[in-house]
C-alpha cells in the first residue's frame, strides 16, 4: 500500500488481496457446485441455485409455460389419493403427482413452469391459494420461502412508490406474491434485450376478511393499481425501444381464485370441461375492467375448481382453468388429473425472429400416453404478415 504520496505505490499488496479474495471465490464456487450448500458451525446454509436470467424465447422462436393447477402435495406416500376409482385407490399417493410431474416434464419440455419445479432446473414461480397458509407459516412466510428456493423467480410483493402530501413513499400493496416478469426476444434478433411477452402474477387471497362480506378473497384496488403501472411502464418502455411502431407485447396473467364474471361463460362456447359451480369472491373488485382498459392481458390462467378445465373469452380476454393436477386434491374419478400448456411462437423475419405471432395452449392428461387435448389458439397478433 502507499500512505506517502511522494513515494511510488507498491502494487504487489493490492495483487495479493484481489488473488486471496478470487481465491475465497473460486473455492465457495466449488463446494457449491458439488455440494450445493455450505457448512458455518454445525449448520449446513444452502445456497440458491439461481435461474438463468431474463428468460427468454429459444432458438426455434418458442417460450413454453407449463401451468401446475391445485398440486395440493401433502406427505409423499403417507397421503392418499381421492376421488380415483377403486383398483386405483390401494396403491395412489402423492408420488402419482410427483411421477406426473416428473413424466410430463420430459414429454413438454418446457421454458417456464408457473407453480413450482425445482429438480428440473427450470425457471419456476408460485402464486399462492387459499389453502396455502393453513399450516404454520403464514402468507408472507410461504412467499418468502419460495422466493428463496433453487430456480425460483417468484418474488414477495414489489416496491412500488405513491406521493402523499407531494412527498414520494412507498406504497404497500394487499397480498403476497404480486409481482412481475418479463421474457426476451431470441438471442441473435433486434429483440433480443426487449420484453416481449410479459407475465402477471397476483395473490388472490384467502377468504374474505371484511366485515359483513362472507367467502373468498380477491385482487384489491392496490394491486389493480399496480397492475396499471406496470403496463403503462411496459409501454413506454416499448416506445422508446428498437421496434417502436410493432404491435403492442402481449401479456398473460396467473392468480389461482376466478373473478365473478367467469360464471357467465357457463352461456358461452366455452373450449374443455365446465363441470362444477364457479367457486368465486362474492364481492366484485373490478379486475375485469382493470385487465381490459390496460390492453396488453391476452389470457389469464386461473385454478381453484379442480374439474374445471375450460377456456372462455371475456370481453377480448381468454379466462383458462388449469385443471386439478395432484392426486391428494379433490377430483373426479374416471377424469384424468391433467396440466395445462401454453405456448408463444414469435414471427420469423427475413433474417431473425421478431415478436410475438401467436399464444396457443392444449392440456395434458396423466393417462398412459399423455394423451393431448382442446388446442386452441388464444391470440394472433393483428400485425403479423
Amino acid at each position: 500500500m502507499c500512505r506517502n504520496k511522494l513515494r511510488k505505490c507498491d502494487p504487489r499488496p493490492i495483487l495479493h488481496l484481489l488473488i486471496y479474495l478470487l481465491f475465497i471465490y473460486a473455492t465457495l464456487l466449488v463446494i457449491h457446485t458439488i455440494f450445493g450448500r455450505l457448512f458455518i458451525g454445525n449448520h449446513a446454509v444452502k445456497i440458491k441455485r439461481s435461474a438463468t436470467l431474463p428468460l427468454r424465447f429459444n432458438s426455434q422462436g418458442t417460450f413454453k409455460i407449463l401451468q401446475v393447477a391445485d398440486m395440493h402435495f401433502a406427505n409423499g406416500v403417507m397421503s392418499r389419493c381421492r376421488d380415483v376409482l377403486p383398483f386405483e385407490f390401494h396403491y395412489c399417493t402423492d408420488l402419482n403427482t410427483s411421477d406426473f410431474f416428473r413424466r410430463i416434464v420430459r414429454e413438454e419440455r418446457p421454458d417456464f413452469i408457473a407453480f413450482t419445479a425445482i429438480e428440473s432446473k427450470i425457471p419456476w414461480a408460485a402464486i399462492l391459494g387459499n389453502h396455502d397458509q393453513e399450516s404454520t407459516m403464514t402468507r408472507e412466510e410461504l412467499m418468502t420461502y419460495l422466493s428463496a428456493m433453487d430456480y425460483s423467480v417468484s418474488q414477495v410483493n414489489p416496491v412500488t412508490y405513491g406521493y402523499s402530501d407531494g412527498e414520494k413513499k412507498v406504497r404497500e400493496i394487499d397480498g403476497f406474491g404480486n409481482y412481475n416478469i418479463e421474457v426476451s426476444g431470441a438471442i441473435g434478433s433486434e429483440l433480443a434485450n426487449m420484453s416481449i411477452l410479459n407475465l402477471y402474477f397476483l395473490d388472490s387471497g384467502d377468504r374474505s376478511t371484511v366485515p359483513g362480506i362472507r367467502g373468498y378473497g380477491w385482487i384489491r384496488e392496490t394491486q389493480q393499481i399496480w397492475l396499471r403501472q406496470i403496463s403503462e411502464m411496459i409501454k413506454d418502455k416499448q416506445r422508446a425501444g428498437p421496434a417502436p411502431d410493432t404491435h403492442r407485447p402481449p401479456s398473460l396473467a396467473f392468480f389461482h381464485i376466478p373473478i365473478p364474471e367467469v360464471r357467465q361463460l357457463w352461456f358461452t362456447k366455452f373450449v374443455g370441461q365446465f363441470q362444477e359451480g364457479v367457486a368465486c369472491p362474492t364481492y366484485n373488485s373490478g379486475v375485469l375492467n382493470t385487465l381490459i382498459n390496460m390492453g396488453d392481458v391476452k389470457a389469464v390462467f386461473l385454478g381453484h375448481d379442480h374439474t374445471n378445465d375450460f377456456c372462455g373469452e371475456l370481453n377480448g380476454i381468454w379466462f383458462c382453468y388449469g385443471g386439478g393436477f395432484g392426486y391428494h386434491g379433490y377430483g373426479k374419478a374416471g377424469w384424468h388429473r391433467r396440466v395445462r400448456v401454453i405456448l408463444a411462437e414469435l414471427e420469423r423475419g427475413e433474417r431473425n425472429w421478431k415478436g410475438v405471432h401467436r399464444i396457443k395452449t392444449w392440456k395434458r392428461l396423466d393417462d398412459g400416453s399423455l394423451s393431448k387435448i382442446d388446442e386452441l389458439v388464444l391470440w394472433t397478433n393483428p400485425l403479423s404478415t
